[in-house]
C-alpha cells in the first residue's frame, strides 16, 4: 500500500494485534507502520497529518493533527522516517486513508495522498 506526490513516498504495512483485542466487546486492534521517504531534489518537513478511518458498518472517524508520533521530520532528500502507529476499530475489517501536509525548506506547501488501506483480522474475506 502506497501513495505518493512525486517526490514522496509513503509505504504502509497492517498487522492486527490480537493481544490487544477483543472481538467480543467489538475492539480491534491494527498496528501500521509506515516509511515516508524523500525522493525529490529538496528538504520538507511533514508538518500535518490527515486520517480517515472507516470500519465495515460504514462509521468514519477523522483523526488531525501536526505531524506523526508527536514528531515533524524534516526529510532531506533520499532521507525515510519510519514510525509505527494504531487504530482501533469496531469491526474485524475496516480501512484507511488519509494525507500528510509538506513544507518544503524553500517555503512550498504540498499534500501527499495515501491511498486507502486495509484493516482486517487474518484469512478475512472482504
Amino acid at each position: 500500500m502506497s501513495g505518493t506526490d512525486g517526490d514522496i513516498d509513503v509505504h504502509v504495512e497492517v498487522r492486527y494485534i490480537e493481544r490487544e483485542s477483543s472481538p467480543d466487546d467489538g475492539r480491534f486492534v491494527f498496528a501500521y507502520t509506515i516509511t515516508i521517504t524523500n525522493n525529490g531534489a529538496e528538504a520538507a518537513t511533514l508538518m500535518n497529518r490527515y486520517w480517515r478511518i472507516t470500519n465495515a458498518e460504514g462509521r468514519i472517524e477523522e483523526v488531525a493533527g501536526p505531524g506523526v508520533v508527536g514528531k515533524q521530520p524534516r526529510l532531506a532528500p533520499s532521507e525515510s522516517f519510519r514510525y509505527t502507529s494504531a487504530a482501533i476499530i469496531g469491526t474485524p475489517v475496516g480501512s484507511m486513508e488519509g494525507h500528510y501536509e509538506f513544507v518544503r525548506d524553500s517555503g512550498e506547501s504540498f499534500r501527499t495522498q495515501i491511498r486507502p488501506f486495509s484493516l482486517s483480522l487474518p484469512n478475512v474475506v472482504h
